[in-house]
């Protein structure tokens, strides 16, 4: 009688488990159907045809004393860690709703969404030919919300707890009462490190030494602060899987490392480098006009996208008494004329950023409406009213006459935040100090800014508000940052095709005196948290949208920074060896799906 319970009480412990299992996927879909079916073969803006071999030399800007960029210090090289670190899975450019198989072969995800599971494929490998295991993926998140940038624990902070199922099945369990929809597709983007390799070594301590990998490339050789050449893992074990297939063509990328934008120009026309991106509308006009474009031995190319354009931006350290005032803030952002600029000195290549999420097709426009405003009107006692009244808008600055009237307005706005003018400067009335701040910029890009803060200065001069301009090193611009040491500085946030756990490191209370966090501007506002939760919990597209643009528009109304501009389509320019995938998508500018053409 024993044996029969004891028998059929495992049966019963083993349907329960069978039933508690997760079915395995191919893909995890955020919202709706993926792009790519089960059998897809490759993605569709990479050629499965592109030729293996040659070599592309790309300038890189700043310097890097490390090769670990998941930590607080140093400087890190982000593009040799990108290229010779994989992850779980992979978010194509054209399907940015959806992660396919990399290291997992396939994912789980109950019914309840209580947890998510990672299949591994038990033919990754690192670089010295060790599998890669769940052990690995269990160190890997340990090390990055343990010993990594303080960005990783806000990242992660829904998960309570990770599990090894077996020796290539790991799942990640979920807080109870967070439902975070996004938080299965950032961690299977979590990067894989080496459990074994790391045994011995401090995580969080920077290390000038390549490290043990598992993507397709590895550290060859390098000189600090001057250059990386990283060479193609020829029997990389995922080059044929179908997130791979046409990516990752050259047997060499050599990253030479510079400190102006500017000076890389030259070096492409001397031929030492192959391919250069543009950042300045003057010198995409006028900077490539000799023979080696006229005979087409440089080739200049725009490249569409529809990417959310990159948030920059003159970003106010909310930290500083003096931009406590939201009416201080909107005064010094009216004396920003960004079409005198546009005109004189982009030639009209740029737009006006607009949104927190400008090329989304998310952002905030015209009064709330609909589920916006219903998201909305349950925080309209915590809100001004102004949320509701004013559209979002950036002033405008058709000629002399509208530059005055915002100079006017702005005047109005200092007035009512206890400010006059004082022997010519804008003083507050109570304190008797003077509104005086220092603009912070890097070197790599200080120079083309400097015609475009001059007009900027002027205008503020002209209301009683002295602010300078200074330039600083790369490394030194980053420790003051990460130091939250600055009055305004020019910011530039990258951002995400579809918004989500990311805004918590950017905009979230908790982030905002961690330091090196991206919360530099220190902005603390309590119904901003609560809107990047309720984002990241969305169930809905419909609903996600909707908080998307609520987001934005708070965010918009308290004027923590002054929008900068973006462009509608990514230039570069490349010297004539080299072949892409000829695609109607609007994925931008993708040099690692490039190929060396055959020449005669």
């Amino acid at each position: 009688m024993k044996k029969i319970i004891t028998v059929s009480l495992c049966l019963w412990l083993w349907t329960f488990v069978a039933f508690a299992q997760a079915e395995a996927l191919p893909y995890l879909a955020l919202y709706g159907s993926p792009k790519y079916a089960q059998n897809f073969s490759h993605f569709d803006y990479a050629s499965p045809l592109a030729k293996k071999g040659g070599r592309l030399i790309m300038p890189v800007y700043g310097s890097f004393d490390n090769f670990n960029p998941y930590i607080f210090k140093g400087i890190a090289s982000g593009e040799a860690a990108s290229l010779s670190t994989d992850s779980l899975g992979v978010v194509p450019a054209d399907d940015n709703t959806t992660v396919y198989p990399l290291i997992a072969k396939a994912f789980e995800m109950p019914e309840d969404k209580s947890y998510v599971g990672f299949i591994l494929d038990e033919r990754a490998r690192f670089h010295d030919g060790s599998a890669i295991t769940a052990d690995d993926v269990i160190f890997s998140f340990n090390a990055l919300t343990q010993k990594g940038s303080p960005l990783y624990k806000i990242y992660y902070a829904d998960v309570e707890r990770s599990e090894k199922i077996s020796p290539y099945h790991v799942r990640f369990y979920f807080k109870k009462g967070r439902h975070n929809k996004e938080l299965p597709l950032i961690l299977a983007q979590l990067p894989i490190f080496s459990a074994a390799y790391w045994q011995k070594k401090d995580f969080a301590k920077p290390e000038l030494k390549p490290q043990l990998g598992n993507g397709p490339y590895k550290i060859a050789k390098f000189a600090q602060g001057k250059y990386i050449v990283l060479e193609r893992v020829k029997d990389y074990w995922a080059q044929d899987l179908p997130s791979r297939k046409g990516f990752f063509n050259f047997d060499e990328i050599r990253l030479d490392y510079y400190q102006d934008t500017t000076v890389t120009l030259q070096a492409l026309f001397a031929g030492n480098v192959d391919v250069r991106e543009e950042y300045i509308a003057k010198i995409w006009k006028t900077g490539y006009d000799n023979d080696l474009v006229k005979n087409g031995t440089i080739i200049k190319e725009e490249f569409s996208h529809r990417q959310t354009a990159s948030l920059q931006n003159f970003g106010f350290n909310l930290r500083k008494p003096l931009f406590a005032d939201k009416r201080v803030r909107q005064a010094i952002g009216l004396a920003f004329n960004f079409e005198w600029a546009n005109e004189r000195l982009f030639y009209n290549q740029y737009a006006r950023l607009f949104s927190y999420f400008t090329n989304s097709g998310m952002e905030a426009t015209g009064l709330p409406q609909g589920k916006e405003l219903e998201i909305l009107n349950k925080y309209r006692d915590q809100l001004p009213k102004s949320v509701f009244t004013t559209a979002p808008f950036s002033p405008v600055h058709e000629d002399y006459l509208a530059t005055r009237k915002h100079l006017r307005q702005a005047v109005k706005l200092l007035n009512e935040a206890g400010y006059d003018f004082v022997d010519g400067k804008m003083t507050h009335l109570k304190t008797g100090q003077p509104i005086e701040f220092e603009i912070l910029s890097n070197s790599a890009n200080g120079s083309a800014f400097t015609r475009v803060m001059l007009p900027f200065i002027d205008n503020l001069k002209k209301i009683g508000i002295s602010a300078s301009f200074r330039n600083v090193e790369v490394s030194i611009f980053k420790n003051r940052l990460d130091n939250f040491d600055f009055d305004m500085a020019i910011l530039s946030f990258p951002m995400s095709q579809m918004p989500g756990n990311e805004q918590k490191e950017m905009w979230g209370s908790q982030a905002a005196d961690i330091p090196g966090s991206y919360n530099m501007l220190g902005l603390k506002n309590e119904v901003v948290d609560k809107l990047i939760d309720e984002m990241v919990a969305a169930d809905t597209k419909e609903d996600y949208i909707a908080h998307v643009k609520a987001l934005d528009r708070v965010l918009l109304d308290g004027y923590y920074m002054i929008p900068q501009w973006y462009a509608p389509k990514q230039r570069a320019a490349y010297r004539n060896k080299f072949a892409h995938p000829k695609t109607d998508l609007p994925v931008g500018y993708q040099p690692f799906t490039w190929w060396l053409k055959e020449t005669k």
